[in-house]
């Protein structure tokens, strides 16, 4: 399945916090969304995972409105893991992953074997099944993340809504997260704060800026040292990744971009870089 968001409008207390966005995250690819703080991203998730209405616009999920789909019969299509976590869980870890299962069952039914297997490998998965007796309470930050994104798996969802994944993670499980999202092949839609763990898992990016996308396209086509000063006020170059050869940015840690590098502070609006176009098919996965 695929995700269309076509011109969408999202409002905060009247003002306008995602104006107009039009983005694909196409079947099978991991489509990614970056940007300064405030820029929108976590709200045009929300949308998508149907915690927040749109003032206007509509989320397509494979051509249906989400918004004419049940809670229920979404669940069963989108999973989301986002930023904020809501109240700790006096459940075991195994417990929490098992509420992943609840869009395909009745009130007060049991278990069943498919229950099981799901949820075991849903632990396996993100490297917690040794931890399956312990309270969620008790966990780490980074442990609850992936607990959460087992919870997650457990839906067995068409798309995955993530928000942040990598927050709260070490490096060795951050490396691994993105290693699973690869071999996934779900339709996934992701916000990343790190560009060079967009640059690498990412088919595609959306760069918002002031609640616009203001660049989409192939990760070596977007994320190029005119747009990164521009939109995040950084200088950089891009280099080939010398184990991947993915883009690799460097930023320049001694100095922020000036307005010689394209920096603009955000009172002139943002153009595509050259060659990169709006929305549509990602690029082959490397």
């Amino acid at each position: 399945m695929r995700i269309d968001i076509e011109d969408l409008h999202v409002a905060y207390a009247g003002r306008t916090v995602v104006a107009g966005a039009q983005l694909i995250a196409a079947e099978g690819e991991i489509t990614g969304l970056v940007g300064p703080n405030g820029s929108g991203k976590s709200t045009l998730l929300r949308t998508v995972y149907r915690h927040l209405k749109p003032a206007a616009g509509r989320v397509l999920l494979s051509g249906t409105d989400l918004r004419r789909l049940t809670p229920a019969e979404t669940a069963r299509h989108v999973a989301a893991l986002p930023q904020e976590r809501g109240g700790d869980f006096e459940l075991t870890v195994r417990e929490v992953v098992a509420i992943g299962r609840t869009p395909y069952k009745r009130a007060f039914a049991g278990e069943d074997t498919t229950d099981r297997d799901v949820v075991a490998r849903a632990l396996a998965d993100v490297g917690m099944e040794h931890h399956t007796g312990r309270r969620f309470t008790e966990l780490s930050g980074g442990e609850r993340q992936r607990v959460l994104l087992a919870r997650a798996f457990a839906q067995q969802p068409d798309v995955l809504v993530l928000d942040e994944p990598t927050n709260h993670l070490d490096i060795r499980h951050q490396v691994e997260l993105l290693a699973l999202l690869r071999a996934g092949r779900r339709t996934t839609l992701v916000s990343l704060h790190d560009l060079n763990a967009a640059a690498s898992v990412c088919d595609r990016l959306h760069v918002l800026h002031d609640g616009r996308v203001v660049a989409s396209g192939p990760p070596r086509e977007v994320l190029q040292p005119a747009l990164l000063a521009e939109v995040f006020g950084v200088r950089a170059t891009v280099v080939d990744h010398p184990l991947t050869g993915d883009p690799l940015i460097a930023f320049d840690h001694r100095a922020p971009a000036d307005a010689s590098d394209g920096h603009n502070n955000g009172d002139v609006p943002v153009s595509a870089p050259s060659g990169v176009s709006g929305a549509g098919p990602g690029r082959s996965h490397r």
